[in-house]
């Protein structure tokens, strides 16, 4: 069953010991808007899978923190979040895991969910494999006497 969160209230997800973040509901307005950030629509077309995650996973991340906790700077005072700051934790491999698994997945798994079918084998969808060997060679019929 599908449970709908109707108070789309902000979340506290917690990213590695003592770094949590304060996140947006991951909403459809919130991906649509992510896609089409001009960071995103500049990465090249050459750009691989993994320099598409990351362009992506910022600017998502530039939008939806409100908050965080156990995050400071080289001295280790507490900083606000800002677009540099936001980029910057996001560069910490483990918190860019965490980031990916806690909340950005966690919103996909709807949209994975439905695709749960195999692709049609033939058509604009080709994709299914075929699951019986093929004939060897030609049946023999029989005579009619």
């Amino acid at each position: 069953m599908l449970t709908l969160d109707l108070t789309n209230a902000p979340r506290w997800h917690d990213l590695a010991p003592g770094v949590r973040v304060q996140l947006r509901p991951l909403t459809t307005a919130l991906m649509v808007a992510t896609r089409s950030d001009p960071a995103v629509e500049a990465v090249p077309e050459e750009a691989s899978d993994e320099e598409r995650a990351v362009a992506f996973a910022k600017a998502l991340a530039r939008r939806a923190v409100l908050g965080w906790a156990g995050i400071g700077d080289a001295d280790g005072n507490p900083i606000d979040p800002s677009p540099e700051a936001i980029d910057a934790l996001l560069d910490v491999w483990p918190i860019f895991e965490a980031f990916q698994l806690t909340y950005v997945s966690k919103g996909l798994l709807l949209e994975q969910e439905k695709n749960a079918s195999a692709l049609s084998p033939n058509g604009p969808s080709a994709g299914a494999s075929a699951t019986a060997k093929p004939a060897r060679k030609p049946a023999r019929t029989a005579r009619r006497g």
